[in-house]
């Protein structure tokens, strides 16, 4: 279940900012952190890998190195919103595209609620880099499941 509700996050974030990515880029550039040039790059390859990194978790393949990488950008998103929050910046985080926060409430509260968010989704994924086993997954398949590969090592010894 945590491996299908983390993929949902993932698509549920890339796939509006892959349709509309100049709301992407701005949403990047809002957190005035970098140039132009980068804001850009980062606002079209981030969606790119949330829906990467979505298949790969959805499907079970490479599961713990995909959690590990979300579990990261996480980190570098909530210390994005602090840098925000620090600065005294009222933005949208633009975490997921369609819902927009509303920029009127307090700007505390709101920054408070999406750590809070992001830090419940690394807890899912350090969950999954700990224990990626699943009966349907493709790790178990092609024998990618860490658990399983110590298994069959323990079994020649």
């Amino acid at each position: 279940m945590v491996r299908l509700g983390l993929a949902a996050v993932l698509a549920f974030a890339a796939v509006p900012k892959l349709a509309d990515l100049r709301t992407s880029q701005q949403a990047v550039s809002n957190y005035r952190l970098f140039p132009a040039a980068i804001n850009q790059l980062i606002g079209v390859g981030l969606p790119i890998i949330e829906l990467a990194l979505a298949l790969l978790i959805l499907a079970g393949l490479l599961t713990r190195y995909a959690a590990v990488v979300f579990g990261l950008m996480l980190v570098v998103f909530i210390a994005g919103i602090i840098s925000a929050w620090a600065r005294g910046l009222n933005i949208d985080c633009g975490c997921f595209p369609g819902i927009k926060a509303d920029l009127s409430a307090d700007v505390g509260a709101r920054y408070v609620g999406d750590i809070a968010r992001d830090v419940g989704f690394v807890a899912m994924t350090v969950f999954l880099a700990v224990w990626p086993r699943s009966a349907l997954s493709l790790d178990k398949r092609f024998g990618l499941d860490p658990q399983r590969r110590a298994e069959l090592v323990q079994a020649e010894d």
